[in-house]
């Protein structure tokens, strides 16, 4: 049986349904990540699981024990919250403390347990420091550290760094698994940032509308998304829209174009679907260069096009490509590559069959996926 346990949860807010039918199983050392778009109900299992809210239906298990009514203060729990929410007028060290005063451990353990986790969390020498004498990246690690003095048997992590710089939101992010490896705790986070959640994860809950879309490794998210949602959520894509002319040949037809996909055993002829496209899976060529597919295994797919925009980005350059039916493609191609590819430059888009992901195009998805849109605006 799962460590922790969560049996068709829902949560309303009068008839709005803010999590609805959730269930989720947990196992002991994993870290889970609920990542969605804002309003999706991740913060809202969150705080059921840590008692500030009481669900409107289902259960909620801690190894084997049902907490779904328990009072957040009796509750085996640690929490990091986004706003840091260190007390100010105590020193870094009287922060850590807090909680372990409040269980009245003896001195010695406090003290001893203070000097652990600041080396932890690696502010040895911050100890006597107050919050505004620290950086917001050093006052998340005390927040981190306060969390761990009582020994949850559960980490809850509630968008705990996008207060912070980019460079920053890296470096904590790394220090955050390494110790929840190091301890070897279960840990659930909060996120909206993709990035972020395929970095850290062992598992990742896509959520959308209070419902789980996915849950699955980082790799396969991102590989094999089951959903409209998934797919486009979870990363850059590119999109047709197609029809489905030979399924066992692998088929579709957009607007001008025939496209090659892998076979697909579950769906039918003539059904409406979205084909998927990673930029990294995209390439170029010039428009006059001969392009042997001999060289290439599987069948390939070349579109012409205009480049509108060229970015570098270091190991890559991204390149926005208009195709001559109207789209607008992304290829992320490795920038040794990219040179001699510039704007306005006529160009050939290639990529192959087995880089297309089809899926579904019904009513459902496509409001999921003008959710994506609004998010990613």
């Amino acid at each position: 049986m799962a460590f922790l346990e969560l049996s068709n949860i829902s949560k309303y807010f009068g008839s709005v349904a803010a999590v609805d039918q959730i269930s989720l199983s947990i196992n002991q050392g994993e870290f889970l990540t609920l990542l969605g778009p804002s309003g999706c109900g991740k913060t809202t299992i969150l705080r059921m699981i840590a008692g500030f809210e009481t669900p409107s239906t289902g259960t909620i298990l801690l190894d084997e024990e049902d907490i779904t009514t328990r009072q957040a203060s009796k509750r085996p729990m640690g929490m990091v919250f986004q706003s840091y929410a260190l007390f100010p007028h105590m020193t870094a060290e009287q922060n850590i403390a807090f909680g372990m005063e409040i269980k009245r451990l003896p001195k010695e353990h406090i003290t001893r347990r203070c000097a652990e986790l600041l080396e932890l969390v690696g502010l040895t020498e911050m100890g006597r420091r107050f919050p505004h004498q620290l950086s917001g990246g050093q006052q998340q690690r005390i927040a981190l550290a306060r969390a761990l003095a009582v020994e949850p048997k559960v980490l809850l992590l509630d968008e705990p760094l996008s207060a912070l710089d980019a460079k920053v939101r890296v470096s904590l992010r790394n220090e955050i698994r390494r110790i929840q490896q190091q301890l070897k705790m279960t840990a659930i986070y909060v996120t909206h940032d993709q990035e972020e959640a395929l970095a850290i994860s062992d598992r990742i809950a896509v959520m959308a509308k209070g419902k789980i879309e996915q849950l699955d490794r980082p790799e396969e998210i991102y590989s094999n998304p089951h959903t409209i949602f998934a797919a486009t959520f979870v990363g850059n894509s590119n999109q047709f829209k197609a029809v489905l002319t030979s399924p066992q040949e692998g088929r579709c037809r957009t607007h001008n174009y025939t496209l090659y996909v892998p076979s697909q055993a579950t769906l039918q002829a003539e059904e409406q679907v979205l084909v998927i496209i990673r930029p990294e899976e995209v390439s170029l060529r010039h428009e006059n260069n001969n392009y042997d597919e001999t060289l290439v295994e599987g069948p390939q797919n070349l579109l012409p096009g205009r480049i509108e925009l060229r970015t570098f980005l270091g190991p890559f350059t991204r390149f926005h490509i208009r195709s001559d039916e109207g789209t607008t493609l992304i290829a992320d191609v490795p920038s040794q590559q990219a040179r001699g590819y510039d704007i306005g430059q006529a160009v050939s888009i290639v990529f192959p069959a087995s880089a297309c992901q089809v899926l579904r195009l019904d009513a459902h998805s496509v409001e999921l996926e003008q959710l994506v849109e609004i998010e990613k605006v």
